[in-house]
């Protein structure tokens, strides 16, 4: 099974690319994300890969980054999301950050909105990765995301705040959200004495996914 490749792009369309590593040409599908930040063709490059092994074909799904690999992972995992729907919904959907927060809010109006996405899809990714998409989105706001959680510490501790309620708060702006919203949702937090970063991250999401 082929889990990573490297070598040098040589070919690149619309949903594939090839990348030829020691004389081997291999066509590798790709989503809209990962094609938009690979380089021009003749440059080196590596993908992690998914091999998907048939009983006549093997196709190989690459992808840029790690956390976009892990998505890939859990859309899987859904009853009737194959590989090929998979990769439609990472380009269909965007952002990265986008598709798991409107999974973690439970929103699957939004989830139809992408191309190849019924209601009936849509529901079923939210309720078998709603809170794999929550401990996704906690895990990366925990690591902080730089740029604007990097400012959003610069700011300091909100007044009166706990550290716990702080570092969601940080959480938060680094994964998106503008800070006056932030400031809103996490004022009405009410943590219990054993309360995690994480546990009231996931329920900051689901406040700040509210009308």
């Amino acid at each position: 099974m082929i889990a990573r490749l490297r070598g040098v792009l040589v070919e690149r369309s619309a949903s594939a690319v090839v990348v030829e590593c020691a004389g081997v040409g291999y066509e590798v599908h790709v989503s809209l994300t990962t094609l938009a930040v690979l380089p021009e063709p003749g440059t080196e490059v590596t993908l992690r890969v998914h091999t998907h092994a048939q009983e006549n074909r093997v196709a190989l799904f690459g992808f840029a980054s790690e956390l976009e690999r892990e998505v890939f992972d859990r859309l899987i995992t859904v009853k009737n999301v194959g590989p090929t729907t998979a990769l439609g919904i990472l380009s269909g959907a965007g952002e990265l950050l986008d598709l798991l927060r409107a999974i973690a809010a439970g929103d699957a109006a939004k989830l139809v909105r992408i191309k190849g996405v019924g209601k009936k899809t849509a529901d079923l990714l939210v309720v078998e990765l709603r809170e794999k998409a929550e401990w996704l989105l906690a895990t990366i706001g925990a690591a902080g995301t730089g740029g604007a959680a990097g400012s959003a510490h610069s700011h300091g501790r909100g007044r009166g705040r706990t550290k716990v309620i702080d570092d969601v708060a940080f959480a938060l702006v680094g994964l998106g959200w503008r800070q006056a919203e932030v400031d809103l949702v996490v004022a009405r937090l009410e943590p219990a004495a054993d309360a995690t970063v994480e546990t009231l991250l996931r329920e900051a999401l689901r406040a700040m996914a509210r009308p």
